[in-house]
């Protein structure tokens, strides 16, 4: 067997009808097709049909002619794994988890076994498929929401993006900030991020002088990439853990955590309230 490179990607165009997906993989690759079946399982083989393509996962699929197959490989990102989230709440049309430090939001090309999409596909009773609603970096914690339908999804991504989701966050900064940001008058920073509005809002909560930190209460008006903590960092109070924004040689995980979620169910017209604090 041929040494095989750590990560490469191999692009096979099918030219007759009637193979086999895990045959043709394991003929082009080299790979055993024990090893391409997990490869396919972790989300790291794609078929386009067309215009469309799409993840396969079924090692026996039968192929057709004109169709071409993807395989990224990379062993770095096949070998890692997926830390076990929390289910808060199953509302059958979507749940709400408790997403862990290092556990992704969303997979790629490379694979999505160590999503909370997947994660919930294979663990969830009755098995239903996942839509990412909201985004929470892979070194955040905390509340997430994954929808079950492409309908729900929608209906779920409109109340973020008419801003009708109630979002609370708390973080542990380096230093020591200032006690007279209160809740009912926070800091308040309004700095674009991307080219892009964004808006946040830090309230003190405490003071640990042995470490010199300070405990952050953090609201926000928009929902930017990495705008928690590119805001803080621009107060001058880097997020404990931040490895992009933060101080340098931080090794600690990210001490990021959105812990308060609260909106009104599109189907039950209830309010839903989810607190990891109480």
């Amino acid at each position: 067997m041929p040494d095989i490179p750590s990560r490469f990607e191999k692009h096979i165009e099918v030219t007759s009808n009637e193979l086999i997906a895990v045959d043709l993989l394991a003929q082009e690759t080299g790979l055993s097709k024990q090893k391409i079946k997990l490869i396919m399982q972790k989300g790291a083989v794609w078929v386009t049909k067309g215009k469309k393509t799409q993840r396969l996962r079924r090692a026996k699929k039968t192929l057709r002619q004109g169709e071409t197959l993807h395989l990224y490989y990379d062993q770095a990102v096949l070998d890692k794994e997926p830390d076990e989230p929390t289910l808060l709440s199953d509302e059958g049309r979507y749940s709400v988890w408790n997403k862990p430090y290092g556990l992704l939001s969303q997979g790629s090309k490379w694979g999505d076994h160590c999503t909370i999409t997947r994660w919930a596909e294979q663990h969830l009773k009755p098995q239903r498929v996942s839509f990412v609603v909201h985004r929470l970096d892979r070194a955040a914690n905390g509340i997430i929401i994954i929808a079950h339908e492409k309908n729900a999804a929608a209906a779920l991504s409109k109340l973020f993006q008419e801003r009708q989701v109630e979002k609370h966050y708390q973080i542990w900064v380096h230093g020591k900030f200032s006690e007279q940001a209160t809740i009912e008058e926070p800091v308040r920073i309004d700095s674009n991020i991307d080219d892009r509005t964004a808006v946040s809002y830090f309230s003190f909560i405490k003071y640990d002088a042995i470490q010199d930190r300070t405990l952050l209460e953090v609201t926000i008006d928009t929902g930017r990439k990495h705008q928690i903590r590119r805001h803080s960092a621009e107060l001058g109070f880097p997020v404990v853990g931040d490895r992009l924004h933060g101080k340098e040689g931080d090794k600690e995980d990210l001490q990021l955590t959105a812990y308060y979620l609260s909106f009104k169910c599109p189907y039950t017209y209830k309010q839903k309230v989810f607190d990891l604090l109480n």
